[in-house]
């Protein structure tokens, strides 16, 4: 019965360990360039496409907030279930990013809007109870110097 009981306490710290959703995590040094980011919408909907195939649109805003022009070198998506297990993973680098129309130059104090819409395949809707993921947009200052940001978002239907 105490194996029964320290399991379900572990399965339930595991599972309010997600972190809060919009809750934004900065890596910069004071002097260079800086990146915030936000998600819009937070929570992402989820689209059917047909059958078990869904879109999932979002927008990512990079506001460059350290007074020194930013490139963005990737942005990525990482999604996980219930008690932190990784189910999925979308990466776009700088080449992708342009080959989508968009700049990775972000001026001093400006922002840049990024709009993707993934495909991907769901085979139980019971996962979008539980499905949050961590956005990251990571890029370096005119001097090299780089700077990160990442934001918790949840996935819904």
């Amino acid at each position: 019965m105490k194996h029964f009981a320290l399991a379900a306490t572990v399965l339930l710290v595991c599972a309010c360990s997600t972190g809060r959703p919009g809750a934004t995590q900065t890596s910069s040094l004071p002097g260079h360039g800086a990146i915030t980011l936000t998600v819009t919408p937070n929570p992402i909907v989820a689209q059917k496409v047909s059958g078990s195939t869904y879109d999932f649109p979002f927008d990512v805003i990079v506001r460059e907030s350290g007074g020194h022009p930013v490139s963005i070198t990737r942005v990525t998506a990482d999604i996980y279930s219930v008690g932190g297990i990784k189910i999925g993973s979308e990466s776009y680098d700088a080449a992708k990013i342009n080959a989508l129309g968009f700049s990775t130059n972000v001026p001093a104090n400006g922002e840049l809007r990024y709009h993707f819409t993934p495909r991907k395949n769901v085979q139980d809707d019971r996962l979008f109870g539980g499905v949050y993921g961590d956005v990251k947009a990571e890029g370096v200052d005119e001097s090299g110097t780089a700077t990160s940001a990442t934001v918790r978002v949840t996935v819904t239907r």
